[in-house]
């Protein structure tokens, strides 16, 4: 039987100017631009409303024609998607509780299952915050600063965010790091966040942390600032975000064996 959930609004934050991929919310994949295939999936989901928060014009004309989605123009001078998204929820008013979603604009294949599995988790915590992850099956994963890893504690939350390899298996890495050793719980972090609108006005008051600017990971100042957060395994695959031109390769071929 499918959980409840309460109702929630998906907000998607494009910012043009990628460091690694310049241009990515327009870039195509099979002929279809990833912000307009993030958008959909947010609405696959049963969201209540869509919101594309951009900084940028040229992301705003690509969105025109997308149905019942919305754009909000925002200022160019955030400095993470949950800052863009506390901008878009003050923009249009919604309540403090109000259950807002961030999936990243780089998510543009993620399942709809699992954005509902994140409303869920923050549902059923007390959490200010949720998110998702997902076992980690190759070292090369592992290893890959821009996939970015979550090691976390039996309650369910959150003990860190790293794109470093975390957990580390001292004495199975010793001896070899070309093959993860079995019993581990290695887990990538998916780009999909949920929390209420209350709790993302207050995170954006935040100043910025120190662990937060030198991971570059923006989840990192709800936990250093004492918040946690939930984590929940994706009931569904979330096929790799894309952050490089290599990942905009290896979507293309995914979604060739995929059909879709």
């Amino acid at each position: 039987m499918a959980e409840k959930i309460p109702p929630f609004v998906v907000v998607v934050p494009a910012r043009f100017g990628s460091t690694r991929l310049p241009g990515k919310p327009l870039l195509k994949i099979g002929g279809e631009s990833m912000i307009r295939r993030v958008a959909a999936r947010a609405g696959q989901a049963g969201a209540a409303q869509v919101v594309v928060a951009t900084d940028d014009e040229r992301v705003a004309r690509e969105m025109k024609g997308c149905g019942d989605i919305l754009v909000c123009m925002t200022s160019p001078d955030h400095a993470s998607g949950s800052d863009r998204i506390a901008e878009t929820a003050r923009h249009f008013g919604w309540p403090e509780d109000t259950v807002v979603v961030n999936l990243q604009g780089d998510e543009p294949f993620a399942p709809a299952a699992g954005i509902r599995a994140v409303v869920a988790t923050l549902a059923g915590d007390d959490a200010p915050m949720a998110t998702l992850a997902t076992p980690i099956e190759h070292a090369e994963e592992l290893f890959d600063p821009n996939i970015v890893k979550v090691v976390r504690g039996g309650n369910g939350r959150a003990l860190y965010f790293t794109r470093a390899p975390a957990p580390w298996a001292r004495d199975a890495f010793a001896r070899d790091r070309q093959v993860l050793p079995p019993g581990v719980p290695f887990l990538r972090h998916i780009g999909i966040y949920a929390y209420r609108a209350g709790f993302l006005s207050r995170l954006a008051a935040l100043p910025r942390t120190a662990l937060e600017q030198a991971e570059s990971l923006e989840q990192l100042r709800a936990l250093e600032h004492g918040y946690p957060i939930s984590v929940r395994q994706t009931p569904e695959p979330f096929p790799p975000g894309i952050d490089t031109r290599e990942d905009l390769e290896r979507a293309e071929r995914w979604l060739a064996g995929q059909g879709v």
